[in-house]
């Protein structure tokens, strides 16, 4: 469906008019220094990135999540012409390894790639699970209906993570304001792990287990996984719910537990084991940072563990499945190869 933007002025009661960009360059310029126009959970690599092909890539970014989001902005080119170079573009960056990357990262504020990831987001970045999917946003004006489409076709029938971000400048007074809307809103859970049509056990989930205030001590002696800090970490804590099966993998470590999932996401204040409060408990880390936002506050979820290893024994081999995400469900063959693994070297038996 087209999509068709009106601003309208409230203190004159009259749609504002339809204004322009001074150059090209000038929305590209004004993407790479407030990245929250496309996603305030990105953190910008670089722009005008030459690829391996000799083309330039506009705009390259980084999710939480370690993966990458590529942005390319229409310009001239035929809404075809741009979606078949974005696509170009994605199977050369989906190559990148994790030194590739940080090569080409912009270190304009004297902080390496991985600085850059922790003071974003708050977390280690995986060096070596970075870069397992990849997001393609077109930023254009307009769009013919074929070529939606073709966007459509992708999304739904492939799950390709393609989507197009509409802009619109107008004039308001002396200055000139830009709105922007998605021709589809962004959904992450809609492609958390669909990018193999592979089918095995759906009890079997993934969890990334960070250590910063946290500790997996306290999460093994009493029977616990819980992650927090903001939405994006704690939303997926919801996918669980009691028998459900977690395989907890600690980053830049390995998977140290699997357990079964005995009770459904709950905020760490509000906790309770076995009649005593989670406030109350010996604990080594810190679950209780955020007593006034229970946005930003830990959640937990509570674990009886089937098998457990410490830190420094934690399994981790090359081909493992690695996510960022706090919980994710995945239907690929780098995770099936990753319980196989796990289940016979902690001689598990389904």
């Amino acid at each position: 469906m087209a999509v068709s933007q009106i601003a309208w002025s409230l203190n004159d009661k009259q749609p504002l008019t339809a204004g322009a960009l001074k150059c090209e360059a000038e929305l590209e310029d004004l993407i790479y220094n407030n990245i929250e126009i496309i996603d305030k959970n990105l953190l910008v690599i670089n722009h005008q990135i030459q690829l391996p092909s000799g083309k330039i890539l506009d705009i390259l970014c980084m999710d939480p999540n370690g993966d990458l989001t590529i942005i390319e902005l229409k310009k001239d080119m035929t809404p075809r012409d741009v979606v078949a170079q974005t696509l170009d573009y994605a199977s050369c960056v989906s190559k990148f390894t994790f030194t590739e990357i940080a090569e080409k990262f912009d270190k304009k504020n004297n902080m390496t790639l991985a600085e850059s990831f922790k003071a974003k987001f708050g977390t280690e970045l995986d060096e070596d699970n970075v870069n397992s999917s990849l997001k393609m946003v077109i930023v254009a004006a307009k769009m013919d209906p074929s070529t939606e489409r073709i966007i459509d076709y992708l999304r739904n029938t492939y799950q390709v993570d393609i989507n197009i971000l509409f802009f619109s400048v107008y004039n308001c007074g002396d200055d000139r304001i830009i709105s922007r809307v998605w021709h589809e809103e962004p959904n992450d859970e809609d492609f958390i792990a669909k990018s193999s049509k592979i089918s095995f056990d759906s009890n079997e989930y993934y969890v990334s287990y960070g250590i910063e205030e946290r500790t997996w001590e306290d999460a093994v002696k009493y029977g616990f996984i819980s992650a927090g800090g903001g939405l994006w970490y704690t939303k997926t804590l919801k996918m669980l719910t009691p028998g459900n099966r977690v395989w907890v993998n600690i980053p830049s470590k390995g998977y140290a537990g699997v357990g079964i999932v005995t009770e459904s996401v709950c905020i760490a204040k509000d906790a309770v084991f076995n009649g005593t409060p989670m406030k109350e408990l010996d604990l080594k880390g810190n679950y209780f940072y955020s007593p006034d936002d229970d946005e930003a506050a830990e959640y937990i979820v509570k674990v009886d563990w089937i098998k457990t290893v410490d830190e420094n024994n934690a399994v981790k081999e090359p081909g493992f499945f690695g996510n960022q995400n706090s919980v994710c469900q995945p239907h690929n063959s780098k995770w099936e190869y990753t319980l196989n693994r796990l289940k016979k070297i902690w001689n598990i038996t389904d």
